[in-house]
């Protein structure tokens, strides 16, 4: 039988990428899978592949009338909710001297604060047999590079929250992990002006593939990792390591 049989799944940021890359692993694991996106269209187009187990949302992950609305369409279509991924990012790059507020916010609503509205929502319906959380982050969190402070932030705090969900949720059986990607073969890698200018350099064989972490999430969303809870697993051929 497969690892997410029977099990509900939320992926934010499903549309394209990490996203869908983890939507179709957890659906070829078994589990229905809700694919919220800001782009319901886009989101759809993953999804119909899948077949009848999936349902495209859209869902704005800064707004949080769209993170409760996106839980409870789940809840309607499939009656419970097992398993959240926080996969919805936004990175963008300016000098530390030229972030504005505005700026910030943009950032952290997205990268941070929509992370933590969906934990939120798992808390809320998650039920007796509680379920796992696993939150997409970054190696930014812990060794960056220039001009993208507010994501690097954002991520040093999503692993900040996943501490903090695994604490809280131990009683309710709830886990928590965070995954943190290395360089992964998306436009988000490729469209960094760092890479572009010649600033970063990136080896080929640093570069992963979306399919890489969405291996690794559906372990930790999965029975697998029943006795893993608060860790952050950088998923990045060990580019960390080595930095």
């Amino acid at each position: 039988m497969p690892r997410l049989h029977g099990r509900v799944a939320i992926v934010t940021g499903a549309g394209s990428g990490i996203g869908a890359a983890i939507a179709r692993r957890l659906a070829g694991e078994g589990a229905s899978v809700v694919l919220a996106d800001l782009d319901e269209a886009r989101a759809k187009s993953v999804a119909e592949p899948l077949g009848v187990k999936t349902l495209a949302v859209a869902c704005n992950v800064a707004e949080e009338a769209d993170v409760a609305a996106c839980a409870g369409r789940a809840l309607a279509a499939f009656g419970r909710l097992d398993v959240v991924v926080n996969n919805a990012g936004l990175m963008t790059f300016k000098p530390l001297g030229e972030w504005t507020a505005d700026d910030w916010n943009k950032v952290l609503a997205v990268d941070l604060v929509g992370a933590a509205m969906f934990v939120r929502e798992a808390f809320r319906h998650m039920g007796e047999d509680g379920g796992a959380i696993v939150n997409v982050a970054s190696v930014h969190a812990e060794r960056t590079t220039a001009s993208c402070a507010p994501y690097s932030a954002a991520k040093a705090g999503l692993l900040s929250l996943t501490r903090t969900a695994s604490i809280e949720g131990r009683a309710r059986k709830i886990r928590a992990n965070a995954v943190l990607p290395g360089a992964i073969d998306t436009p988000m890698l490729w469209e960094n002006p760092n890479l572009k200018s010649g600033a970063e350099v990136i080896a080929p064989e640093d570069v992963g593939k979306p399919e890489d972490i969405a291996a690794a999430v559906a372990f930790l969303a999965s029975d697998d990792a029943r006795f893993v809870t608060g860790a952050a697993l950088a998923v990045d051929g060990g580019r960390l390591a080595k930095l």
